[in-house]
């Protein structure tokens, strides 16, 4: 880590609605580092979606400048891998293909770079297998490996555990850190949970609504692996959880969110 990334300097984006414009993302300010993994929290209708369709290249009309390795992001690329809350696998495909997607296993590069990926997102064994057949946690990381197979500078997470039971979600944390440990893919990760933030960030981003700003960026200067049940991992999520509680104020005194 080090140099900048992405750098996202006052952005700004309104949606038109029936009932007028509504200000999603109000001077949104962020400059992520090469290898670094930020979470993004916040309420619902705070923009983290949005900011992380903006930086996939999927949601333009914005003002204000978002460039990724000082080039300005435009559409989407290879350059920039996404992952959904649900893993979006085509179900007629095997495990294998469902990560080479439109790329043939015949080509010996292909071919060795999904057998390198099926390793890293423990899934050796179920190369033939097809997503009805897969856990809901199975099937999310061969997603991930379809998402690294271009090698992108930054992985994009909207909140990809949502859908998983507790045990499971705990389970695909882990998964999700060895794979920035080995690869240190610069990776922004979307999330509703507190613990989940601290346990995988570098950073946490926390956002406030109407209309969606950053409220605060906390540091969580914590070793890998973490342990929840840790007096320090208890004292920066208090402290997380303290700047998430003035957002909960704001919406109590600003009415239902949007």
């Amino acid at each position: 880590m080090g140099q900048t990334l992405l750098d996202i300097s006052n952005l700004n984006k309104t949606f038109e609605t029936a009932g007028g414009p509504v200000q999603a993302l109000h001077n949104v300010e962020l400059h992520v580092e090469e290898g670094e993994f930020i979470t993004v929290i916040g309420p619902s209708g705070c923009g983290k979606s949005t900011l992380l369709r903006i930086v996939a290249g999927l949601d333009g009309g914005y003002s204000g400048t978002v460039t990724l390795g000082g080039a300005r992001i435009d559409g989407p690329g290879i350059d920039k891998g996404f992952i959904f809350q649900e893993h979006r696998l085509f179900p007629w495909l095997t495990v294998e293909k469902n990560i080479a997607s439109d790329l043939s296993l015949r080509d010996p590069g292909v071919r060795k770079k999904v057998d390198e990926l099926i390793e890293l997102v423990k899934l050796k064994g179920f190369e033939k297998s097809y997503p009805r057949e897969l856990s809901g946690g199975m099937a999310q990381r061969v997603a991930i490996a379809r998402a690294l197979l271009r090698n992108p500078k930054i992985l994009l997470l909207d909140e990809p555990f949502g859908a998983l039971d507790a045990f499971t979600r705990a389970h695909m944390q882990s998964v999700l850190l060895d794979i920035w440990r080995t690869n240190r893919t610069t990776m922004i990760f979307v999330t509703h949970d507190i613990d989940e933030a601290v346990f995988l960030g570098n950073r946490v981003v926390i956002l406030e609504p109407r209309p969606g700003k950053i409220r605060k960026i906390v540091r969580i200067d914590l070793p890998y692996p973490r342990k929840k049940a840790t007096a320090s991992f208890q004292e920066l999520r208090l402290k997380v959880l303290s700047e998430f509680e003035k957002v909960e104020e704001l919406e109590l005194t600003d009415g239902a969110g949007i």
